[in-house]
Parts: structure tokens; sequence; C-alpha cells
């Protein structure tokens, strides 16, 4: 079966033809361009489609709440303005008549890493995205829990800390007001205000920046203490976390680390790895829906 798969994001969109079984070919990306709302960028993702003949069914990742089994968007933020309610399964099938899924950007990486990557060999296992917010999966016996509304593992919206600290109804109290890369740049702006992004953050690192190694290692006790909860509640076999700063193995090392002191030991076993499928992760698990 040949698939065009494509995964958008906030920032950029990634599209390919690949087979059910992650063979892929013609991989290319292009900026979302967000701002312009989600009508643009549905109206983009068609002219791209519309660039491959010959290919049997279009799958789809996209950042957002997702209603799988009717493939349209629950809820968008502001990162994609007009997206919430867009019903992306039946524009795409209308213009180019083929069978059309539509996954969640997270579980869809989540997807791609239990078939393809770092979670080949756990049945249970949790995804968590590091990135302008925290994204989140949830698998169980190989298999996406979505909850009974379909929206399951926000991970982002954890309550890490005391609401009294918050004046937004809560929103300052979340986990990934804390523990996102965008928390991160924060941080690291206040010590340099050339830390303007990960990528800069860890060359600094890299040359013994002493007062940025105690503001990183701040910043990992958020995500661990994040990730512990989510290990006493789940007890799954592994973590994955994903997102650009999470390609930094000595980071993950130190997460894992930092957890598993802050955990139960009868939960130790549990193991924290890095994403292995890198930006297309998004398109092979929109692909691998199509597998029997």
């Amino acid at each position: 079966m040949k698939i065009v798969a494509a995964d958008i994001g906030g920032t950029n969109t990634k599209i390919c033809i690949c087979d059910e079984l992650g063979n892929i070919e013609q991989f290319k990306e292009y900026a979302t361009e967000s701002d312009k709302g989600g009508p643009h960028v549905i109206q983009r993702l068609l002219d791209t489609i519309g660039e491959y003949d010959d290919f049997d069914a279009i799958a789809i990742s996209t950042a957002g709440q997702v209603n799988s089994e009717e493939g349209y968007i629950v809820f968008a933020n502001e990162n994609i303005p007009m997206y919430t309610g867009m019903k992306i399964r039946d524009i795409v099938a209308n213009q180019f008549n083929k069978p059309v899924k539509v996954e969640n950007d997270v579980n869809s990486a989540a997807l791609g890493e239990t078939h393809f990557g770092a979670a080949k060999s756990f049945n249970d296992f949790l995804c968590l995205t590091f990135g302008t917010g925290i994204g989140g999966a949830i698998v169980i016996n190989r298999q996406l829990y979505k909850g009974a509304n379909g929206v399951a593992a926000e991970f982002g919206h954890i309550f890490t800390h005391s609401l009294s600290e918050s004046m937004d109804g809560g929103r300052q109290s979340f986990y990934e007001t804390y523990a996102s890369t965008t928390a991160l740049v924060k941080m690291a702006t206040q010590i340099d205000p050339a830390c303007v992004n990960g990528k800069v953050i860890f060359e600094k690192l890299s040359h013994g920046d002493e007062e940025l190694e105690r503001m990183l290692h701040s910043w990992v006790d958020e995500v661990s203490a994040g990730l512990a909860s989510c290990i006493h509640i789940f007890n799954p076999a592994a973590i994955i976390v994903g997102g650009g700063v999470m390609e930094q193995d000595h980071l993950v090392q130190l997460v894992e680390a930092r957890t598993k002191e802050l955990i139960m030991p009868s939960f130790s076993n549990v193991q924290i790895l890095k994403a292995s499928l890198g930006n297309k992760a998004g398109v092979l698990g929109a692909a691998s829906l199509y597998l029997r």
C-alpha cells in the first residue's frame, strides 16, 4: 500500500510517500505558516498532496486534540488559529477520493516508536514530547489509550505547582509551564539573553558555563517531578521522551537519574529512553494506522 503521510506541526509540516511497514520515499518538509490559520494550513496540505500521484491512502498526524474516529480537530490552541472544529478527514477525502485517517501528533509519534522505533520491545509505555508545551501519549498493550472523550494524556496540564501561585485560573501551575522547552529557554535567557533556543543553550553548556549548568539541573528537577508522578500512576515499562531538546543523550541520562531518585523503589525498573525516529516519527506513526 502506498500512503501519503503528513505530520502537521506548529512550525513545520513533514510529508512523504511511504508504506504501512515504514519504508519512506520522497520525504520533504516545509514551513507550516500556522499563524495564517487552520484553513491556510489545510489548503497548503491539499496543494502538497496534489503533487503526488499513484497512492492508495492518506494518513495525517496533526497538532491539536483530535477526534480520530471522525477525523476533526476537537481543540487547538492559539498556535494554529481557526483550527478548532476543522473537519480534516472530510476535506481531504473529498478532494482526493481516497481513505483518510487523522491522529494527534504525539499519539502518532508514539505509534511510530511502537512499530518502528525505541518502543518496539515494550507493551506498556508513555510518550512525552518537550517543546513549546508538553504533549503526551499512553500506550497499553501496544494500543493507544485515549480516555472517555478521546483526548487522554494531556500531561502538560498536570498540576505540579501550587494553585496559590497562579493568577490565571491554574495555567501557571501546569507542568509545561515549568518543564517545557519554552520554560527552559525562559530560564536560560534570564542568565544569558543569547540563549534563545535549545541549540544555543547546549552549545554554551558544552563550554562549561557553570551558571547555565545549575539552571539546567533546576529544569531537570521540574521535568523529573512530572515524570515521577506519571510513573507512580501508570507503572509503565518505559517512558519515551521526544522533542528537539531531548536529542541530547546527556540530558536524557540526567532526567533518568533524577527521576529514579524521586520514585518509589518498586518502580525503579522503568526505563527512560530517547525517541529514536526524530522528525519522521509523526509520518511513520500516521502511516502505521493502516497496519493490519
